[in-house]
């Protein structure tokens, strides 16, 4: 009804309106501030004072910026060599306090001197404290809108200004910040040491850091700048991975972007309590402790890989997010989709045997996977409260934002576009930009489109799935008559060479199957690679094109070295052909790309489940484990949601049938000089068999593993540990329960500790999940592990009817957990249930028991629910019919 619809956009617009109401004003702009800190470590508070020198745009009586939490004793501006006390008015909701005073400022420079207190709270945010069982520590995560909880500020990104940090601490201990210490002296009082550190240059309010406690440092150095890694004292002998690391990236980054490291020095530091995995701050990256820390003699492929990745990311944000800044939260993938596509650059490059080209790939399906949902956002979407900035640190930010920059990259060539990089780097440093202004960058460094192309991919919800059919033509013979000397005429005739017409479509795809969103359309640089051509692009931007291709080509493969951002949808002729070629005619990447939008499509309900485990049993022999980790997800989906009573065991004796050989072929032992990929697949095959499998061998044998690496956890390859872990859980009683909580509290790293840890939510059985979730919420569980834990046992299918009921009568213990954004975790993993009755409880529950920054993901789960139970009404008979001539296949076998 169209007074519905303005009843609706009316709503929408003024809702627009008071949520940018929250945004400061842009008249008060900050140049400086001076900041002191005594932190009270026992009492779990801190004393604050600060000057800030501000230019003011034109004259007022007011000046507004952000605080939240801080109590104000004393606040003066100062003008001319005047100053005024200024009166105090606070807007909770807004996050924002007004210091208003009698006589008007004039346009020009001013200063603000505040003196203030604080909590160091127990939230994981602002100025907080950490704990150990040893004592307690003083940290920051200001991003996105938490530096307003450590002191009043213009809390918003454009507003970059200098920092000057002294920091009054405890005379034994030390302290970590954005500068470097330029003076320490005693003072003031007994027992306390004043810290002063150098002048910051221009940087965002959410790249402040503080850190006070007794960090012990690894250091190193890389063309002539200081690195250290950080951490508790007990930490030390596990930093040396991260410092060689480090060194090694910032000499890449120093070459790649043409543009030296910045900032003077670097400080890495593992801090005990940190939601986030890490944390770009400037010139002092803050990390969570299992991410940093490792045995380097006994530690995984993935451990070392995960290190050095998430110290690519970090050091990729001191240019990207910290050098240049975006404007404003919209365009967060500015910063995190940047630097999750830089940070493979150096892996592959210093680290080949990590294969991150192929973990980029599994990158782009995992945003593909949330993109199909209706319930998606663009890369840039608009965000104005706290809540709805914290919503776009998703996949689509990240991966997404990655992936689309993967796909322009391989479009204008590597060496091009890095040109475009370093030429928007430069122009654009120390202040910020706009996804218009890397585009643009862009465009006019390759001469090509890319300002046409981005657009559709950033500002357009959604993916489009591209439609292959082809045709083999053989165009009709040419007669030609010429004229010879003699008057004589000849004829000619031209048998032009046969032709393959692929026809091209593109239309958005839906998670739900269906598609109605004609109106969307994408300009897509489609590269196609046949059996007898070199690939090539060519840019899709009609709903439908025809694209000519030299010979008749015996199959059609469309995302060449898997760098697209969409969907592909085959004929079913072409994919047979695929399926047979696959193993021979694809690179490992492309063949990872085919599984997983076979994989999409059966959920979507376009491809029958048979097709899929067709490709499966062509691939089964594979032994790439980028390929086993492709197919390995549905398979789990296959086993959860799609067996039914009476074929489940029939599914599972298929898949140890097509899969233990190459376990026991591997064996469970490493051997020297093993391939790190090998390593990792037969973990992977430990995975598929204890879980799609429900294998009773495997599950067997891990148990016995599992109790080994208990009582010495170097005694088991570090990169099985923790799929033998799961495995042994998946078949465990309550007396090897005992054993994993007994041995969690011996495991000397990190590592070791959320190997035992995160293998948990795997015992199944009520009173097993129970104990789970109880030590959870006990003080036995950090804050920061406690959402993830409970997540986790949530989003285990054999698990979750327990966990759900034990979950909503103990909420306010669950709650009290919740720190930051980490309750969404919880909320999405309810996603696990494929009913409507359920359904419809986590959707009331949760209208109920509100929890913050988690509102698209309420959404986002009631449409994976939903999802699932039309998979299983679709595919549920697919599923029996295709087991059933399996098992007359091995008859027929046997019988012959």
């Amino acid at each position: 009804m169209v007074i519905l619809k303005r009843f609706i956009t009316v709503l929408f617009l003024l809702c627009a309106v008071l949520a940018f109401g929250q945004r400061l004003p842009k008249d008060v702009v900050p140049q400086s501030y001076n900041l002191t800190f005594t932190p009270d470590l026992a009492a779990a508070t801190f004393t604050g004072s600060e000057v800030i020198q501000v230019n003011l745009q034109k004259p007022t009586s007011s000046i507004t910026l952000n605080a939240i939490e801080i109590e104000f004793q004393q606040v003066t501006i100062t003008q001319g060599g005047s100053s005024q006390n200024a009166k105090v008015s606070l807007d909770q909701q807004k996050e924002q306090a007004t210091l208003s005073v009698d006589t008007p400022l004039a346009a020009g420079p001013a200063s603000i001197q505040i003196e203030f207190k604080g909590i160091l709270n127990d939230k994981l945010r602002g100025f907080y404290l950490a704990k150990t069982k040893a004592r307690h520590y003083a940290t920051t995560q200001f991003e996105s809108t938490d530096a307003r909880r450590a002191f009043p500020s213009f809390d918003e990104p454009a507003f970059k200004a200098t920092f000057d940090i002294t920091l009054v601490i405890d005379k034994g201990d030390t302290a970590i910040s954005n500068g470097r210490i330029v003076s320490d002296t005693p003072g003031p009082g007994e027992g306390k040491h004043t810290l002063k550190f150098s002048t910051t240059p221009k940087m965002s309010t959410y790249l402040v850091a503080m850190a006070v406690g007794d960090f012990q440092c690894n250091e190193g150095e890389a063309e002539s700048i200081p690195v250290r890694v950080c951490g508790t004292p007990d930490k030390k002998p596990l930093g040396e991975v991260a410092v060689r690391y480090a060194q090694e990236l910032l000499k890449y980054y120093n070459q790649y972007y043409g543009i030296k490291y910045p900032y003077g020095k670097l400080d890495v530091l593992g801090v005990p309590d940190f939601e986030a995995g890490a944390m770009e701050n400037t010139a002092a990256i803050f990390y969570r402790e299992s991410l940093l820390f490792i045995d380097d003699k006994n530690s995984s492929v993935e451990s070392h890989a995960q290190v050095f990745l998430v110290l690519a990311h970090e050091m990729a944000h001191q240019w990207f997010g910290d050098l240049v800044t975006m404007k404003w939260w919209d365009n967060i993938w500015l910063n995190e989709g940047f630097a999750n596509w830089m940070e493979k650059k150096p892996m592959q490059e210093l680290h080949p045997e990590w294969n991150a080209v192929l973990e980029a790939v599994k990158d782009t399906n995992g945003a593909l996977q949330v993109d199909s949902l209706r319930n998606t956002h663009p890369i840039r979407a608009r965000a104005e409260t706290p809540d709805e900035i914290n919503e776009l640190f998703d996949s689509i930010s990240y991966d997404k934002g990655a992936a689309v920059l993967r796909m322009i990259e391989s479009y204008v060539s590597p060496e091009v576009f890095r040109r475009g990089v370093n030429s928007y780097l430069r122009k654009f440093q120390y202040s910020n930009a706009t996804a218009e202004d890397f585009w643009t960058t862009m465009a006019l460094a390759s001469g090509r489109p890319v300002d046409r192309i981005m657009p559709t991919f950033v500002n357009l919800p959604g993916e489009p799935v591209v439609k292959v059919k082809t045709d083999c033509v053989t165009p009709p013979a040419q007669t030609t008559t010429t004229t010879g000397r003699k008057k004589r005429r000849h004829r000619t005739t031209v048998k032009p060479h046969p032709k393959t017409e692929i026809t091209l479509s593109q239309q958005r795809f839906f998670l739900d199957g269906r598609a109605d969103s004609a109106n969307q359309q994408w300009l897509i640089p489609v590269c196609i690679k046949t059996d007898d051509n070199k690939p090539f692009c060519q840019l899709l931007g009609e709903r439908q094109q025809v694209v000519p291709v030299v010979g008749c080509s015996n199959w059609v493969f469309t995302n060449a070295n898997a760098v697209g951002y969409y969907r592909t949808q085959y004929d079913p002729e072409i994919l047979k052909k695929l399926s047979g070629v696959a193993m021979t005619g694809l690179t490992t990447a492309e063949r990872m790309s085919l599984i997983s939008d076979q994989s999409a499509l059966v959920q979507a309900g376009k491809e029958g489940v048979g097709s899929f485990l067709d490709l499966v049993s062509a691939l089964s022999t594979d032994e790439e484990r980028a390929v086993v980790e492709s197919y390995r997800p549905m398979l789990n989906v296959i086993n959860n949601y799609l067996t039914s009573d009476t074929d489940r065991e029939s599914y599972h004796a298929w898949v140890r049938a097509t899969f233990r050989p190459m376990l026991t072929k591997l064996g469970w032992t490493s051997t020297a000089g093993e391939r790190d990929d090998t390593r990792t697949l037969r973990a992977d095959l430990v995975d598929l068999l204890s879980m799609a499998g429900e294998d009773p061998e495997t599950i067997k044998e891990s148990i016995k593993l599992a109790r080994q690496y208990l009582q010495d956890p170097n005694s088991v390859d570090a990169t099985l540990a923790p799929s033998i872990l799961g495995a042994a859980a998946r078949g465990g009683d309550a007396a090897l329960l005992d054993e994993y909580l007994t041995g969690m509290q011996r495991m000397k790293s990190p590592e070791q500790y959320y190997n035992v840890g995160q293998s948990l939510p795997e015992f199944r059985g009520q009173q097993l999940v129970e104990r789970v979730l109880q030590l959870a919420v006990s003080a036995e569980i950090r804050n920061q592990d406690a959402p993830h834990l409970i997540a986790a046992v949530l989003s285990n299918p054999h698990n979750r009817d327990i966990a759900w009921q034990w979950i909503k009568s103990h909420w306010a213990e669950v709650e009290s957990k919740i720190t930051m954004s980490s309750g969404g975790d919880i909320v999405g993993s309810t996603q696990s249930f494929c009913d409507a009755r359920h359904r419809d409880e986590v959707q009331q529950f949760f209208a109920e028991h509100k929890v913050p920054s988690a509102e698209r993901l309420l959404k986002q789960s009631s449409e994976h629910i939903n999802s699932c139970i039309s998979l299983r009404e679709h595919q549920q008979g697919n599923l029996a019919a295709w087991l059933g001539k399996q098992s007359g296949a091995a008859v027929a076998g046997k019988g012959q």
